[in-house]
């Protein structure tokens, strides 16, 4: 598992130096966060051309999925250095956890093209926010098929959502 990661170990098959090994990642946390960015630019990555004439929620979701998709085929290990950054042991990596989703936030509103001002921004980001920690949750035990109940949690909560918003934002 993730927590019995090494960095001697992982110089040893690489057949390199410790030395060489930190010029790339300060610790197996800069192992995880690298992970986690190779994800986030896979979300990232351009679109198809009719992309921004999609309704919100569906944008939300295909670029919410991609980044899930990224990280299927290691979902195990993933969810390790998540929980290994949640580790009541470790909390100077609670912090940069915290602007980490934020920016993750940040980064899935700009990708599915959510322009909101004010308080509408305020109360999708509070609500993205929820969603993507549930989400992950469901996801770290998800043993379906392409990841099917995933994509049904995340699908009806983005359904309820959006009737929420569009109560209060006519």
């Amino acid at each position: 598992g993730w927590q019995n990661i090494r960095l001697h170990d992982i110089a040893d098959d690489l057949g390199t130096s410790l030395t060489i090994i930190k010029e790339h990642f300060r610790d197996t946390d800069a192992i995880a966060n690298a992970w986690f960015l190779k994800s986030l630019d896979a979300m990232l990555a351009p679109t198809h051309k009719g992309f921004r004439d999609l309704p919100p929620k569906q944008r939300l979701f295909l670029v919410f999925m991609r980044w899930l998709d990224t990280m299927a085929a290691h979902r195990r290990v993933t969810v390790e250095m998540i929980r290994t950054k949640l580790y009541l042991g470790h909390p100077h990596h609670w912090v940069p956890l915290v602007f980490n989703l934020s920016r993750l936030v940040q980064w899935i509103r700009e990708a599915a093209f959510l322009d909101a001002q004010g308080r509408q921004r305020q109360i999708e980001e509070i609500g993205l926010t929820a969603l993507v920690v549930t989400t992950l949750g469901v996801w770290a035990q998800d043993q379906s098929k392409d990841q099917d109940r995933t994509r049904r949690f995340f699908q009806n909560r983005l359904e309820t959502g959006d009737r929420i918003m569009s109560r209060l934002f006519r």
